[in-house]
């Protein structure tokens, strides 16, 4: 359906946060707890301090939370001409392992749009970089932007205004102009990542494509989704709202595509044994996880070996998560750094 929005005319539309972040101690374990990703450099400063980090680790997804506030002005008051939008695809570039105590500056971009099968695919990119200007972390979420007409309730909008919570603003921002702000070839990018001994408990040599890695079930409640809805700040009541889970089309509440990416990540970490051993995370969300009042929903995620690269001594893991026998991940991929 036409909506009469040209949202391609505004790619390149950028501004800057006005206030850094500051990545706490207790959020850290908070986001940890919601992911359920157990690893002791996320919750035991002593831990963390075994693998050369500087204070908690956070997981590798952390930084959604940032981009959920940052990007708020962006949906709400550039991106008007849709009802809603759903999350359609993520990739975690990681440029060196963010930790408490970090200070985080980010900017946000209407980097692209496509059109595919009659719907906007909208791309931002959030670059974060930390106190000496360094790019600690960038991120690229692509959502479909959904109008009345669209098989959703076109009361939608009206719907969702009366059940979340009020008074909520967008992040502060300065910028908001289209391009020539962004210089991403004048950035300094982190070689943390890169040059870090991983401190992983699977060491290179004992890989080979092809080896699959251990599977590991979860299950979630409603409390889970309304916990993560809390930590993470995101708002969309798709999450834990019938009535607007029905408007928007859908048989019921689902669970957030960053909470089982989250959940993906940590998988994968927990294998690995060091959260910082990640330097590329990716997944398209071409699913979803129904988590009715009565029965748990659940995930369960596998993995394998995709390929390895003996000069940098990488991997590069394929994910597999199912609900309800069901994929809820297109192609999801993790490029890990591994200890000789």
């Amino acid at each position: 359906m036409e909506t009469g929005f040209d949202a391609a005319g505004l790619v390149g539309y950028w501004y800057r946060a006005q206030d850094d972040y500051e990545v706490g101690r207790e959020k850290v374990r908070e986001y940890a707890r919601a992911v359920r990703d157990s690893h002791p450099a996320h919750w035991d400063e002593a831990a963390a301090g075994t693998q050369g980090y500087a204070g908690l680790v956070a997981p590798a997804t952390f930084t959604s939370i940032v981009a959920m506030r940052t990007n708020r002005p962006l949906f709400e008051e550039v991106m008007t001409g849709y009802d809603v939008f759903v999350h359609a695809d993520q990739v975690f570039e990681m440029y060196r392992p963010v930790v408490a105590g970090d200070r985080l500056r980010t900017e946000v971009e209407l980097s692209a749009v496509r059109r595919v099968a009659g719907k906007d695919m909208l791309t931002l990119t959030n670059t974060f970089t930390d106190a000496t200007g360094e790019v600690v972390q960038v991120s690229r979420s692509t959502v479909v932007g959904i109008t009345g007409g669209d098989g959703i309730d076109p009361g939608i909008a009206a719907a969702i205004e009366g059940v979340v919570m009020s008074g909520l603003t967008g992040e502060a921002a300065i910028g908001g102009t289209r391009g020539g702000e962004v210089e991403p070839g004048r950035r300094r990018y982190s070689e943390v990542s890169r040059t870090r001994p991983p401190h992983t408990a699977v060491r290179f040599d004992d890989l080979a494509v092809g080896d699959e890695l251990p599977t590991r079930a979860f299950t979630l409640t409603r409390g889970d989704l309304v916990n993560y809805a809390g930590v993470a700040g995101d708002v969309n009541p798709i999450h834990w709202n019938e009535g607007i889970a029905a408007r928007a089309g859908l048989p019921d509440v689902i669970a957030h595509g960053m909470l089982t990416m989250g959940m993906g990540a940590g998988y994968v970490t927990e294998w690995l044994g060091d959260p910082g051993a990640v330097v590329r995370f990716g997944a398209r969300l071409s699913n979803y996880t129904v988590v009715d009042a009565v029965s748990a929903g659940g995930v369960e995620f596998g993995g394998r070996i995709k390929s390895i690269d003996a000069r940098t001594r990488t991997a590069t893991v394929v994910l597999v998560a199912k609900s309800a026998g069901r994929k809820i991940f297109g192609l999801a991929t993790a490029d890990v750094r591994l200890a000789d």
